[in-house]
């Protein structure tokens, strides 16, 4: 049995502990919180103890999924984890990948463990399909579109102006972008022509509404270069009816063959859930950190480094008898 613990019990966290029930190899063997441990109760009734206490679990714990945002936690908490267990997390701030991938690496190999980084679903499983569709199709063009659905960073960041009580906001593709690609139009299309942003926000009482909304539509590097529509509703319309976590999206190559012949490569997701969607790519995932690490691995590695084999409970045997 692969023994997983969880750093974190947000969304995510939740998602992976009913993940890990989902996996016969698997069992989760605690929570790690930085909460008072006595104030968590966690479904599956594990024991909940303090991150400061963590290194006294090393000897339980195959791997750790570390559930933090990317923002500020993952930064510091994956190198600082992975200098005393193998650690798995979703860190999704693609610009910042690399940086991250650095120090994880120094951190993990120093240690002699193996910490995987960056999985999801993009990152993560969009970023496979990119790799392989533009290593089959080279003369073409590739397109990612995300939604129709929640973006946990965009609704936090709506819900830190002042003057808002709730806020959610969904990313949804413009379908026109998506047809001209199906079509092998092969566009060239701005980000304001990909996507557009749709806003829900109940407001304080007394609030400025218009000043709330230029807020939004005018917030840089989230919303200034999006068509952003904002919705005011009451609390109970919110509470109804943007209360899930959906997602999904896209990945999408064009491209020609020999003498131009048309061929298109697509990849779609939609999810029910995004936390629980990749809590279940993360829980695959660390299956293959522990193997890898069983194996002698250690430092970074990201879904690039993994061949599927190490992702599934089936024996060789069985995939090439089932699924080859």
């Amino acid at each position: 049995m692969i023994k997983v613990a969880i750093a974190g019990y947000g969304n995510l966290g939740k998602g992976v502990e009913k993940a890990v029930a989902k996996n016969a190899d698997m069992e989760l063997v605690c929570v790690f919180t930085r909460r008072d441990p006595a104030s968590l109760t966690v479904a599956s009734g594990v024991p909940v103890v303090a991150m400061a206490d963590m290194a006294a679990w090393t000897d339980k714990v195959d791997v750790v999924v570390l559930c933090g945002g990317s923002a500020t936690d993952l930064p510091k908490q994956t190198p600082e984890v992975a200098s005393l267990f193998n650690v798995i997390d979703s860190f999704d701030t693609h610009a910042k990948i690399p940086q991250h991938f650095a120090a994880v690496d120094a951190a993990a190999k120093q240690a002699g463990k193996l910490a995987m980084i960056s999985v999801g679903w993009d990152p993560g499983m969009f970023s496979l399909n990119r790799v392989y569709a533009e290593s089959i199709l080279t003369d073409g063009s590739t397109y990612t579109f995300w939604g129709k659905g929640v973006s946990q960073g965009h609704s936090d960041a709506i819900r830190r102006i002042p003057g808002v009580k709730r806020g959610i906001q969904y990313t949804v593709p413009v379908p026109e972008a998506i047809e001209a690609v199906r079509a092998g139009k092969n566009p060239e299309l701005t980000t304001r022509q990909k996507h557009t942003r749709e806003c829900f926000v109940v407001a304080e009482e007394g609030a400025d509404k218009a000043a709330i909304e230029e807020a939004i539509k005018t917030m840089p590097n989230y919303f200034d270069e999006y068509d952003t529509t904002v919705n005011f509703i009451t609390e109970e319309a919110f509470e109804a009816d943007h209360k899930g976590l959906p997602h999904g999206g896209f990945v999408m190559r064009s491209g020609v063959t020999g003498e131009g012949t048309n061929q298109l490569i697509e990849y779609s997701l939609t999810l029910g859930s995004n936390p629980e969607f990749t809590a279940s790519v993360l829980v695959c995932f660390a299956r293959a950190a522990v193997r890898l690490a069983a194996e002698g691995q250690c430092g970074a590695k990201t879904v690039f480094d993994i061949a599927p084999k190490y992702l599934s409970p089936l024996s060789d045997e069985e995939l090439r008898a089932h699924l080859l």
